[in-house]
């Protein structure tokens, strides 16, 4: 319960699924902070879960003035910043995954924008409000790891994270400010929904629990637990590295 004790945590995509996991656990670990989200009944909702330490600010993650007002209103509200999780990120609404045949430019951009221009600039729109040595925790993914039918642009996107951690933990040494990657696997949240037709909703997520070694899907406090351990002084020599919480589904390989 003291993990966090006094830290102060801004979670992107703080109001559902992985974030909202991670949101959780901090609470419980102690901290107090921020989740941002775009969808504004969802993260009032989300909030008054998360009780009086948390607030919300609705924000745009590919928005910079979005950005800059999530930072500058949670410094103002807690007077620093310790600890970044960059989570927003995920399906596109309405520009469904799809092969390269099928893809068009915008539909790349916006995947992209989404999920990689965004984290770095969320990462620099923060610095001027992050304390030195604080620990900043980039959401990657399995996929960067295992080709998908119609995730090749989400899996490049993500790739491109855990490359994004190694080199701002570089730039960012003379902070001592931590970055790293925790990558989830299959973890059961409504995005499961977005993909596939309700009918094949139980289908689609038992052929995850088969090919994951461990035998389940993970949870969203499966991801919050190993971003506690990241945002501590646990994990004070670790840097530029990726943390894999995926049940094995990477690296162990179950022959049938």
């Amino acid at each position: 319960m003291t993990k966090l004790k006094n830290k102060v945590a801004v979670i992107t995509g703080g109001n559902s699924g992985i974030g909202w996991g991670i949101a959780d656990a901090f609470k419980n670990a102690g901290a107090v902070g921020t989740i941002t989200g775009r969808n504004e009944a969802t993260l009032n909702q989300s909030v008054t879960e998360l009780g009086a330490g948390f607030m919300a600010v609705k924000g745009d993650v590919t928005n910079s003035s979005d950005l800059e007002n999530i930072f500058k209103t949670t410094a103002g509200k807690f007077g620093k910043i310790d600890v970044l999780v960059v989570n927003a990120g995920g399906i596109v609404d309405g520009m469904p995954m799809a092969s390269v045949e099928d893809i068009t430019e915008e539909n790349y951009d916006r995947y992209m924008d989404l999920n990689l221009k965004s984290a770095y600039f969320t990462v620099q729109k923060s610095l001027p409000f992050l304390n030195d040595g604080a620990s900043i925790i980039l959401i990657g993914s399995s996929a960067a790891h295992r080709a998908a039918p119609g995730m090749t642009i989400y899996a490049a996107a993500k790739a491109a994270i855990i490359s994004l951690a190694k080199g701002l933990s570089l730039d960012l040494l003379a902070r001592k400010i931590r970055v790293n990657t925790l990558s989830p696997g299959s973890i059961d949240t409504p995005v499961f929904g977005k993909l596939v037709p309700q009918e094949m909703l139980e289908q689609v997520k038992q052929s995850w629990v088969d090919i994951t070694p461990v035998g389940r899907q993970g949870l969203p406090a499966d991801i919050g637990h190993a971003a506690v351990f990241l945002a501590s002084d646990d994990s004070a020599f670790i840097v530029g590295t990726e943390i894999l919480s995926d049940g094995g589904l990477t690296n162990i390989s179950l022959m049938k």
